[in-house]
Parts: C-alpha cells; structure tokens; sequence
C-alpha cells in the first residue's frame, strides 16, 4: 500500500512540475512552448510529459484550470454596500486579475480556437463575470440595455489587452481610462 501511495504522489508531484512549467513558460512570452521545452524545465522526460497529458490540449487546458483561482477573488463579498461602489471594486478586482494574467490570456487565445476544453472555459469565465455584473447593476440600470452593454464591454479582458497590448498604455494608464469611464457611466 505505502508503494502505490508513493508513486501516486511522485506521479501527483511530477503532474504538478509540468503544470508548473507550462505556466512559467507562457508568463515568460512563450505563447505556444513545445513539450520538449516543458519537459525540459519541469526536469522530466518527455513521455512523462505524454504519460500525464494525451496531447498539448490537455497541459493547456489544465493549465487554464490553474489559472482559474484567479478568478475567485473577484467574487469576494464587497466592501461597499452600494451599487456604484460594488461595480468600482469589481471593475478593480477585474483589472488586477487582468494584468496578472495578460500572458495567459494571449496564450489561451492562440489556442482557443483549437481547443473545445479552452473554449469551454472562455466561455464559462465570460458567462460568470457577466452574470456578477448583472448582479451588482440596480433594477433601473439594468433596463437600459446600451449602458448595460457598454459596462461589460469596459469591464472584458479584451478591452484591457487592447489598451495594454495595441495602444502600449501603462496598467495605471488603461486602468484610470477604464475606472474613469466606469465611474462616469455609473453616475449618469
């Protein structure tokens, strides 16, 4: 018995290193890392890589399951007990997560379209922050469908990879362009 528990977590530890390699490849820039490369920085060989994942898919999909818990904070009880303020710190829970993980997210992108297990997951993401802005949003703000659109447009990952990737801003920069138009729509 203590044999297989052994191996079951040197497999468990080994599953996790490639994880881990995987992500510290991507956040260094490498979009697409091949399986030599992961197998090379995680210290194992490349049919352990392929004994814990059946293909590429499966590491980056379970790498966006990883990345998911960063999320979580973002669905915290407020702080504030008003809307305006509940929307103010969702849109800044939002933006830090972004920041964190703008490479991911570029990542995720070049392989979602090849990926139903990405997709899947895009989707889920988009649907739950979605669903936590309609939440936040009073019954009279909700019934004006261009403000409700435009918020969640504001508040989309694609917005701040947008102004953090295409037009080079700063995250202090896109994030006072983003909480600023939040702020005013909030007030009108």
């Amino acid at each position: 018995m203590q044999e297989t528990d052994g191996r079951r977590k040197r497999a468990q530890t080994s599953r996790d290193r490639i994880v881990a390699a995987m992500l510290a490849l991507v956040e260094e820039g490498h979009i697409t890392p091949s399986a030599e490369l992961v197998a090379g920085r995680a210290s194992v060989g490349l049919r352990t890589v392929f004994r814990h994942f059946a293909d590429m898919e499966t590491l980056y999909a379970a790498m966006t399951t990883e990345l998911t818990r960063h999320y979580v904070h973002g669905l915290a009880p407020f702080s504030s007990t008003d809307w305006r303020g509940q929307l103010r710190e969702s849109a800044e829970r939002r933006l830090a997560t972004y920041e964190t993980l703008l490479p991911f997210k570029r990542a995720a992108d070049a392989h979602r379209h090849a990926s139903r297990a990405i997709q899947e997951e895009h989707d889920r993401m988009v649907a739950l922050m979605r669903t936590r802005l309609l939440s936040i949003l009073p019954e009279e703000k909700l019934a004006q469908t261009s403000l409700v659109e435009t918020i969640d447009l504001l508040l989309s990952f694609d917005v701040w990879q947008r102004l953090r990737g295409d037009q080079k801003l700063s995250p202090n920069q896109a994030r006072a362009i983003i909480l600023g138009e939040i702020d005013r729509l909030s007030r009108d």
